[in-house]
């Protein structure tokens, strides 16, 4: 190898990816958990080194120059035999010890995954668990996380899932909202009626068409992005929401509505890097999530037979 010529500081060869990627430098320090002017100073100290332009100014923006677009390339395939070797070095530890970072929707975060990692802490207390609560799907290659609970299959050949089971969604409304515009007795009733749920209006009334159930866009009058603040939106009485029975059937201010129809079900997936599998703590985490959540989604099934 030639070692004088593979003399990159990667921490500058990660600070021009991530800007390229991002588009700007305050995008970019977001994206790497550092602040702009050290960001700025890194991009800068790699041009200096190149002796060229790497960006072009465009407004807030930057627009890479012919040179940075031929850098990009090759940076892109250090990123990614970086994030390689990183998920390999993890992938070798077997110590039951360290962080082990777990992602899933901010209503599965806060409802579900305390007490799950609560009984995983008195087993092994020294493992360390970073919840990401998110309700998109997270990059486990690029390490965003080293678990995810998810809601579709995964497709990319490098991760691995277990199919855990189903959840069960129903619909939900305030005693409040109820007294105000009467409770619905049928789906067609729904039609009638005002909904509370996420950005996605357009496509929330799409997968409602697809369960028969005829909801207009426009009647899904109070949106947003959490999980958590659409039910606490339910509860106020704004409208009616889609919340999985688990906790909607423990929400003492919610009535279920249309009890005698078939829930709304939806997978829940374990998933994982390939690579991570040979990490005993990972591995355990996952077993400890999979054994759980398993146990809970048998819980709820049985809770919720007639």
């Amino acid at each position: 190898m030639n070692w004088p010529a593979a003399s990159f500081d990667w921490n500058q060869a990660r600070a021009f990816l991530a800007t390229a990627e991002h588009g700007s430098l305050s995008a970019a320090a977001r994206a790497l958990g550092q602040t702009q002017p050290t960001v700025g100073r890194q991009v800068t100290a790699l041009e200096d080194q190149l002796g060229v332009a790497l960006f072009d100014r465009a407004g807030r923006g930057l627009i890479l120059t012919d040179p940075g677009q031929q850098l990009l390339i090759h940076m892109r395939e250090m990123g990614a035999a970086a994030e390689r070797a990183a998920l390999t070095a993890t992938g070798q530890s077997q110590a039951l010890r360290g962080t082990v970072s777990v992602t899933a929707s901010d209503v599965f975060s806060a409802h579900l995954l305390p007490r799950i990692i609560a009984d995983l802490a008195r087993k092994t207390p020294e493992i360390d668990i970073e919840v990401v609560s998110a309700n998109d799907l997270r990059d486990l290659s690029r390490r965003e996380a080293d678990i995810a609970i998810r809601h579709v299959r995964p497709e990319d050949p490098n991760l691995t899932a277990r199919l855990l089971g189903e959840g069960h969604g129903r619909f939900y409304a305030a005693a409040a909202y109820l007294e105000r515009r009467g409770r619905p007795q049928t789906r067609a009733d729904l039609a009638r009626h005002d909904f509370v749920g996420f950005l996605d209006a357009k496509g929330m009334a799409a997968t409602m068409a697809s369960f028969d159930i005829p909801i207009p866009e426009q009647n899904i009058r109070y949106r947003t992005d959490s999980g958590l603040v659409m039910w606490e939106l339910v509860r106020a009485g704004l409208g009616i929401g889609l919340m999985s029975d688990d906790l909607g059937r423990v929400t003492p201010d919610v009535d279920l509505l249309l009890p005698g129809e078939r829930a709304f079900t939806y997978p829940i997936w374990l998933v994982t890097h390939r690579e991570l599998q040979s990490s005993r703590r990972i591995r355990h985490v996952f077993d400890h999530l999979a054994e759980a959540i398993s146990a809970h989604i048998k819980r709820t099934r049985n809770q919720a037979a007639p």
